[in-house]
């Protein structure tokens, strides 16, 4: 519940009143069963509930596009699923992040020696990793969607501390194989961009969502 003032006029004249009442807000519901965007979301004093979209990413209409559209579409998508199993107020984050290397699309890896061949090809080059958001409030029936793209500048890797860090298997279900925040992060020397966009989503961006929506920060971390 959050405070706010109503005014209110008669309709015989031009007398106006105000009083306090109390506005339910809506529940920020996260599409993503990402610990890590969780986690953001949390340290910056939000509560989201976790419901998992379970999109199939891997599909032809999603790997035809390029890796910048490809995410704001799995976003989109994600973030609209969840919308139809939900019966409540909401703000419903959808997010999808892929690594762009040579214009490819590296999403997770999977397998110990997919990891190892990709980050063999991106050791001493950069990248750009994009996190497509979309922002769905369904009280007020408005979306917001957008990407945001940080440059990734990773250092030389020898072949053993590949297989070093292939063996954590950190690598096999994040998108391009590399975490900011993880065993990886020794091997990544600078961004140019946004960090929690790295680790899975820009915060930056979701506050100044919040904001178009209507709602203050403060707001945003009384919902519940």
């Amino acid at each position: 519940l959050w405070p706010a003032t109503v005014t209110s006029a008669t309709s015989s004249s031009n007398y106006f009143w105000r009083k306090k009442v109390w506005i339910t807000m809506p529940t920020i519901v996260l599409a993503s069963q990402s610990t890590s965007r969780r986690r953001l979301l949390e340290s910056a004093g939000l509560s989201p509930k976790i419901i998992v979209s379970n999109v199939d990413e891997e599909t032809e209409f999603f790997n035809a596009m390029h890796p910048a559209d490809m995410v704001i579409a799995l976003a989109i998508t994600k973030a609209h699923t969840v919308r139809e199993q939900i019966n409540f107020p909401a703000i419903i984050i959808g997010c999808d992040s892929t690594f762009e290397f040579d214009g490819v699309s590296l999403g997770k890896p999977g397998t110990p020696a997919i990891a190892t061949e990709r980050a063999k090809r991106v050791r001493g080059n950069s990248g750009l990793l994009h996190t497509g958001h979309c922002i769905i409030d369904t009280v007020k029936d408005v979306e917001i969607s957008d990407r945001v793209t940080t440059r990734v500048t990773f250092d030389h890797m020898s072949d053993e501390e590949i297989a070093d860090y292939v063996a954590t298997e950190e690598p096999l279900h994040v998108a391009g194989g590399f975490t900011l925040d993880g065993f990886s992060s020794p091997f990544i020397p600078s961004i140019e961009g946004d960090y929690t966009n790295v680790v899975g989503i820009s915060m930056p961006f979701v506050r100044k969502a919040f904001a178009q929506l209507g709602y203050t920060w403060p707001q945003a971390k009384v919902m519940k």
